[in-house]
């Protein structure tokens, strides 16, 4: 089979993907002008022109030390670019934003971790302010919904030490929506996960994303688990980057032209394997092994 057959294998459009890319609309809640980002010589990603809209999903991708954990601090007020402009919901991004829900890489909690799975929503609620919270009966209906929500409301008085991982994840979803976020960064979630707990996760993702119209930016490994919710792939490599729909992007031609070096991409019974990128051998074959320890 050669190149151009293997990409013919399956087709990237799914069913419904012209409905989801319809609901994308109104003026960007993210906005990047000439954006770069460097440490010292070393250049991540350079001269990029990037809007998300609301409603959107957008897929970030490329292999450790691309820069893609970088983009979401930067997105979050913890990181500055090192040139251009970025504007989030109209205005300089800053930290302890109640508009931007947030799940952080998976780690295991330590065993003897005793806040419950409550406590950590309720830290999403009011850890971006000072002062207790003026209605404890509200808050705490507001808690019971979110964990609701997510199907954590078995667990909800359970130390978070004690839940497993797919159960964790799903109490970190519910602290990143605790304060009803116009936008969702999502930071590697599904590593470490089966595929059934990488499957509940991306639901409960686009769930929030065509209910409540929050723009995701999801940062991961593996492309395939979201392929089906994808509007917009941004994959970083060698301090270049391609954007676009995951049929323009996901090709040999334009990897191939962003590593500087021959890659196939080979799509069979729906699933995209990426063969020879640099340093990136395994990128898209799997998800549940770990990050590697390097910068993302």
């Amino acid at each position: 089979m050669d190149r151009t057959e293997a990409e013919a294998v399956a087709p990237l459009s799914h069913p419904g993907e012209a409905a989801r890319g319809s609901a994308v609309h109104g003026d960007p809640v993210i906005s990047m002008r000439g954006a770069a980002l460097a440490y010292g010589d070393r250049v991540l990603w350079c001269d990029l022109d990037l809007d998300v809209r609301p409603g959107e999903f957008l897929a970030v991708l490329g292999p450790n030390g691309s820069g893609k954990t970088s983009l979401l601090r930067v997105l979050l007020g913890r990181q500055q670019l090192t040139a251009g402009s970025l504007t989030v919901l109209g205005r300089a991004p800053r930290r302890g934003s109640s508009h931007i829900g947030y799940v952080p890489q998976t780690k295991s909690l330590p065993a003897d971790t005793m806040l419950r799975a409550r406590d950590l929503v309720q830290l999403g609620m009011d850890g971006h302010r000072w002062g207790l919270s003026l209605a404890p009966r509200a808050s705490r209906r507001r808690v019971d919904d979110i964990l609701a929500s997510v199907g954590a409301t078995p667990y909800a008085d359970v130390p978070v030490g004690r839940l497993s991982g797919g159960e964790q994840q799903r109490v970190r979803i519910a602290q990143a929506l605790a304060t009803d976020p116009r936008i969702l960064l999502c930071d590697e979630p599904l590593l470490s996960l089966d595929l059934q707990h990488q499957r509940t996760v991306t639901t409960l993702v686009d769930r929030r994303r065509s209910s409540a119209d929050t723009a995701v930016v999801f940062v991961t490994h593996e492309i395939n688990p979201v392929l089906g919710l994808v509007d917009r792939v941004l994959y970083l490599a060698q301090g270049g980057f391609r954007i676009g729909p995951p049929d323009e992007v996901m090709t040999s031609s334009s990897l191939s032209q962003l590593y500087g070096t021959q890659v196939d991409v080979v799509r069979v019974r729906g699933r995209i394997v990426v063969v020879g990128a640099p340093d990136d051998a395994t990128v898209h074959n799997h998800g549940n092994g770990p990050d590697g320890g390097g910068r993302s």
